[in-house]
């Protein structure tokens, strides 16, 4: 009998995992940017939608480990790790780190979607995960939809149509 498909919805500063044949998706990526961390071999796959670049950022004592590039993608490989996946075997595709409003000062305080982006890769390479496919930057919010099953990232941008990486 099959199972009734379930997309699995990632709200902005959250995350996720999923097994196949599930997708997950997240929409609203502007600055933000969303981390689709996945093992094939096991048919799993977990998101993230990031904010900001760093939890030094961090203010108050309610602290969302899902909403900075640092600890997110940190506590995502843990998830998924106690779901099934082998760390090992984990690669990624990133979305988003749009540059949404343009600024007359260069302050690089407002380039919050590069600092995003290049916060993301950074970890990443920390913990030696490959960045298979990326569709990063430009002035376009995206919705993002990721395939655990055929390892396919859907990326739906308000100006350019569906592409798929």
């Amino acid at each position: 009998m099959n199972k009734l498909l379930e997309i699995v919805k990632v709200g902005i500063a959250d995350m996720n995992i999923v097994k196949t044949p599930n997708l997950i998706r997240t929409t609203g990526l502007g600055s933000c940017v969303g981390i689709v961390l996945y093992d094939l071999s096991c048919g799993i796959a977990g998101l993230a939608h990031v904010m900001l670049p760093d939890s030094s950022l961090a203010k108050g004592s309610a602290f969302n480990s899902a909403k900075f590039a640092d600890t997110a993608i940190r506590e995502l490989v843990i998830r998924m790790s106690n779901g099934g996946a082998k760390t090992s075997c984990l690669k990624a595709k990133i979305a988003g780190g749009a540059q949404m409003f343009q600024f007359s000062t260069g302050s690089d305080l407002m380039r919050i979607g590069p600092r995003n982006v290049e916060a993301v890769k950074k970890e990443l390479a920390n913990l030696k995960i490959a960045v298979l496919a990326e569709d990063v930057g430009g002035n376009s919010g995206r919705t993002i939809e990721f395939n655990p099953t055929t390892g396919k990232l859907m990326i739906r941008t308000v100006n350019n149509g569906e592409t798929v990486i």
